[in-house]
């Protein structure tokens, strides 16, 4: 069981000891900081309370090189990145997963809310019941072999549920609030990725290529930003409405300004796919698209993958997507992940590439949406 020291992993690690699951506590040692310490001591508290062995495994070169330095790399490439992501898909379930199966364990169980359907024809990952709360957006790197040796003990329940049956156990609900990223304190990204690299100034310039001013680092910008764009209040009165971070282009190092309505797409192209069944998708199909963890899920035509040119990223596959109504601030680097329903997909990371132009008309509201079928 991967105890993180908060409600959620000691909850479910009650859960397996009430099932009569053989449990071993194990808390991932990944950044040195005080909050760690603080973690790795309710991990083990954790464990003493509820009688189950501890174990501590340090995985903090194997973090620094997966999430930490992918976590730079997106910024200094112009790209948003989503560490949780990586985390999970090397980490967790990389890493930690490996270590497990080789002790002999049959599972390894986290706290995420979600849940594993398994069935002769193989394992679906859906959504958690308590929808809220659903991390599933995080888990859609996962392949059918891992699915098969892991557990999610919380995704048949709501987050008052599990603190409430923590609290009857007298396990420890953590007063200190949770890190958007564990290894970033207070949300002070550009002071920690100044501390990694160097920025190199640029211009900041309208869609028509007038220069407004000059950034320190493209990797102090993300698109939808409105504030703190470097601009004089005589610049920003002068455009008439708010200006918004539209596009960034690493390869001129530079920012493009624009108004809300030019934030709106409605095609993207996903690369570093990942399909639950193993089976990429033959035809275009119809589903349900989430473009951040927040957003809410939107009609999207799905097209199979094709090959970008060998020059770019080895010739990897890319997946064009399509959606029925355009999408607010679509966000290079962040993964989109594809729905039928309760039932995980896949997804991929959102691209800058070229989107390929499909023959294909995009419903309207009032138009019947393609069913969903995946060609095997």
């Amino acid at each position: 069981m991967a105890l993180s020291g908060g409600v959620d992993s000691s909850a479910a690690a009650l859960l397996l000891k009430e099932a009569t699951y053989e449990v071993l506590g194990v808390h991932m040692r990944l950044w040195e900081s005080p909050r760690s310490e603080y973690q790795a001591h309710r991990a083990e508290t954790i464990c003493c309370i509820l009688g189950i062995p501890y174990h501590q495994v340090d995985l903090q070169k194997e973090f620094e090189s997966c999430v930490v330095d992918y976590f730079c790399r997106e910024y200094r490439q112009g790209r948003t990145p989503n560490p949780c992501i990586a985390c999970n898909q090397h980490i967790k379930f990389g890493f930690l997963l490996d270590k497990a199966l080789s002790l002999g364990a049959d599972y390894l169980a986290t706290g995420h809310y979600a849940r594993v359907e398994h069935s002769g024809d193989g394992h679906r990952l859906l959504k958690a019941v308590d929808t809220s709360r659903d991390q599933s957006y995080f888990l859609y790197t996962l392949t059918q072999e891992k699915l098969g040796h892991v557990l999610f003990p919380l995704g048949e329940y709501s987050r008052d549920e599990v603190k409430q049956m923590a609290k009857q156990a007298r396990l420890p609900i953590a007063t200190k609030p949770s890190q958007d990223v564990c290894f970033i304190s207070q949300k002070n990204y550009a002071t920690f990725l100044s501390q990694r690299f160097s920025g190199t100034p640029g211009d900041v310039v309208d869609t028509q290529g007038t220069k407004l001013g000059q950034h320190q680092g493209i990797a102090n910008y993300t698109i939808g930003q409105r504030h703190g764009l470097g601009l004089s209040s005589t610049q920003v009165l002068s455009a008439g409405k708010p200006l918004y971070v539209i596009r960034i282009e690493p390869e001129h190092n530079r920012i493009v300004l624009g108004h809300e309505k030019e934030l709106y797409s409605q095609k993207l192209a996903a690369r570093k796919l990942n399909w639950i069944s193993g089976k990429a998708p033959r035809e275009p199909v119809t589903a349900k698209a989430r473009i951040r963890y927040k957003s809410k899920e939107a009609e999207a035509i799905l097209f199979p993958p094709r090959h970008c040119e060998p020059e770019r990223s080895e010739g990897e596959a890319i997946s064009d997507v399509h959606f029925a109504q355009p999408q607010k601030a679509v966000t290079p680097g962040q993964a989109i992940v594809f729905y039928n329903m309760d039932e995980v997909l896949g997804g991929g990371t959102i691209s800058n590439v070229k989107i390929k132009m499909q023959n294909v008309k995009i419903q309207s509201k009032n138009e019947k949406i393609l069913p969903f079928e995946l060609s095997v």
